[in-house]
């Protein structure tokens, strides 16, 4: 899984879609639309879809909207984009966040395939590369490539847990494994050690799609979507040619 940069500044248009809405509600409804469509398409087509999804607190309207979607939803498998490592009914969890707002209803009939059920007491180096191989094992029995992956973007440009001056970051953008891990460096506040989706697993999706909302976000955006920057993780999804990209703006 190589990722091709463009010599000029944007990907062609039929790759990258972006998608204005005129606020956080009618995105979350909107995306939650689409999502639904694309999965519907592939369930018909190859009987099975693959979802991998973010978590945070922007997400949850979006999961709330999605959840109620019509769908065979024990056709599809949901993954996380990235984990805190954490245990699963931590606050910080996006594992409990996904089972508080999309596993529910109709939408608890999907199969949720976490990094990892348990953590070892102690998280150092080797355990973490221990907690992401046994990742990697798990997540190589899923149907490969995913249908959809739903990205955020932080303040600071990651997406994912691709955190810009995480000593780690370098294996996130070019390991081949779909899993890594890393600690995001002081300067972004986040407390906890990551599990992660790398770069080019995700750039082997079939759609990516990008939340962005606030005037905050929105110009570190439009800064992202300039050029390809390794101090804007966000921009090498931006900025490549291999796999869709929908952005959706409020």
């Amino acid at each position: 899984m190589h990722m091709h940069l463009r010599d000029d500044d944007s990907p062609p248009a039929s790759l990258l879609q972006v998608h204005s809405t005129d606020s956080a509600d009618q995105l979350a409804q909107q995306l939650a639309l689409h999502i639904a469509r694309r999965l519907r398409k592939a369930i018909t087509q190859r009987g099975h879809a693959v979802l991998a999804v973010s978590g945070g607190k922007s997400p949850i309207a979006m999961f709330e909207q999605l959840r109620q979607q019509p769908l065979e939803w024990d056709h599809l498998t949901v993954l996380l984009v990235d984990e805190r490592c954490v245990p699963h009914d931590h606050p910080d969890s996006n594992t409990a966040l996904l089972h508080t707002h999309l596993l529910q209803g109709a939408a608890a009939h999907a199969s949720f395939v976490p990094f990892f059920d348990q953590l070892p007491d102690v998280l150092d180096d080797s355990a973490l590369e221990a907690l992401a191989e046994a990742a990697n094992m798990r997540l190589a029995a899923q149907p490969w490539p995913m249908d959809v992956a739903v990205l955020g973007m932080g303040e600071d440009g990651h997406t994912a847990s691709l955190f810009p001056g995480a000593a780690e970051l370098g294996k996130a953008l070019h390991s081949s494994g779909p899993v890594t891990w890393l600690r995001p460096p002081a300067a972004s506040q986040a407390l906890h050690a990551r599990l992660t989706l790398t770069l080019p697993a995700l750039l082997t999706t079939h759609e990516l799609m990008l939340s962005i909302a606030g005037p905050t976000k929105l110009a570190v955006y439009k800064q992202a979507s300039l050029a390809a920057d390794e101090g804007l993780p966000i921009s090498l999804v931006l900025n490549q040619y291999a796999t869709p990209v929908s952005v959706w703006l409020a």
